[in-house]
């Protein structure tokens, strides 16, 4: 019985008739379906996340000018208009300045890990596990912030500043290298959340790896 289930399951896939088109929304059961593995599989892995203290301004700060540079353009800032990808995106990616995080432990596992087929980008492959708690950290504080005090903690970072190499730290005997973007070789991307994140979502749903290793690798 299983297996002419499975087969029955393959054969409808075959027939491409489920419409998996962005600007068309899953079916209710499918939608109940992908958001309960979501939820149970972040669930499974953050429970071991072990949370470190999350308060410290530097943390904070260093967290504001990331989250301007690498999140602001799908999760939005305080008063801050949807953008073109932000629209365009499916699932929606949630408005962090309105909802925030609920558990810091899966957001760090999300930032750090991703999630498939949503447009999440693993950021780990890029960043220090200090630089995606900042990030952590800052988000705790972002639904209670005005426009302008968003402004003032992004102005007071060292903008898109994180650790480089990420699976080398200082414990397996690599120095903790801290870079910026300003003169990062994306030679043919605008240097600005938006178009980062538009270049990055292309490259990804054209299977471009070498353009999406390009933009991630710091």
């Amino acid at each position: 019985t299983l297996v002419v289930l499975v087969l029955l399951a393959v054969g409808w896939a075959w027939t491409g008739l489920y419409n998996i088109a962005a600007d068309v929304p899953h079916t209710g059961p499918v939608h109940a379906l992908l958001e309960l593995l979501r939820e149970r599989s972040i669930a499974a892995r953050a429970s071991a996340v072990e949370v470190p203290p999350l308060d410290e301004e530097a943390l904070i700060r260093a967290g504001a000018g990331n989250y301007d540079a690498m999140c602001s353009g799908c999760h939005l800032a305080p008063d801050m208009a949807e953008t073109e990808l932000s629209r365009g995106l499916y699932p929606a990616p949630p408005k962090l300045a309105q909802s925030g995080i609920v558990d810091v432990g899966a957001a760090f596992w999300t930032i750090k890990h991703g999630i498939k087929a949503s447009g999440m980008p693993a950021w780990g492959r890029s960043m220090q596990d200090s630089d995606i708690w900042g990030m952590v950290a800052f988000l705790q504080k972002l639904p209670k912030m005005t426009s302008q005090d968003y402004r003032a903690w992004v102005d007071a970072s060292d903008g898109h500043s994180h650790g480089a190499d990420a699976p080398v730290t200082a414990a397996e005997g690599g120095p903790e290298q801290k870079h910026d973007h300003s003169d990062h070789p994306h030679e043919a991307v605008e240097d600005t959340p938006l178009a980062l994140a538009q270049a990055l979502q292309a490259a990804l749903s054209t299977g471009d790896a070498g353009t999406v290793e390009a933009l991630l690798d710091p």
